[in-house]
């Protein structure tokens, strides 16, 4: 497994560290402080075939949306060498958003008030197409380390911020 970077871009700001995703956080939330916040964090794969060799790429996004006032987000890419199987594409994609997260939410908690946002994660997965079969497995891997989960029509951090850059 390989990383394309070791943080995160963001449109705003450029590259930016890991640590530095939670400080932009902090500044978004508190510039509008009587607003109420979402912070998602979704990924997403896309399988190639580049000099013959299988590999999927896998971005994970980490968004906070001020509610009906727009967002911010960050995003990395890995590329890693794998034959593109469904199932593995999903757990590997479930496991980097719950990654993430776990590393996150705790210097999240130190810079906002919890009563401030909701956290979700968004997975790829939904009640129709080939990914239906893998909605109670994936959700409940996130739900069992303590996050709420959203599936596709409203995993729009997966299905649309993190599929942007795939």
């Amino acid at each position: 497994m390989s990383a394309e970077n070791s943080g995160f871009i963001s449109p705003t700001l450029g590259e930016v560290e890991n640590g530095q995703v939670v400080e932009e956080i902090a500044k978004f939330v508190k510039a509008d402080p009587d607003a109420y916040y979402k912070v998602v964090i979704g990924t997403d794969s896309q399988a190639k075939i580049i000099d013959g060799v299988s590999q999927v790429d896998y971005v994970t996004a980490v968004i906070v949306h001020r509610e009906g006032y727009g967002a911010r987000y960050f995003w990395r890419k890995e590329r890693v060498v794998q034959k593109p199987v469904l199932r593995d594409k999903i757990y590997r994609e479930t496991l980097m958003s719950i990654t993430t997260a776990s590393e996150m939410v705790p210097e999240l908690r130190l810079a906002i008030s919890a009563a401030k946002y909701d956290f979700e994660i968004h997975v790829d997965v939904g009640t129709v197409g080939p990914t239906r079969e893998l909605i109670k497995e994936v959700t409940g891997m996130v739900r069992a380390n303590g996050f709420d989960v959203k599936t596709k029509p409203e995993s729009w951090g997966a299905s649309t911020v993190a599929d942007k850059h795939t």
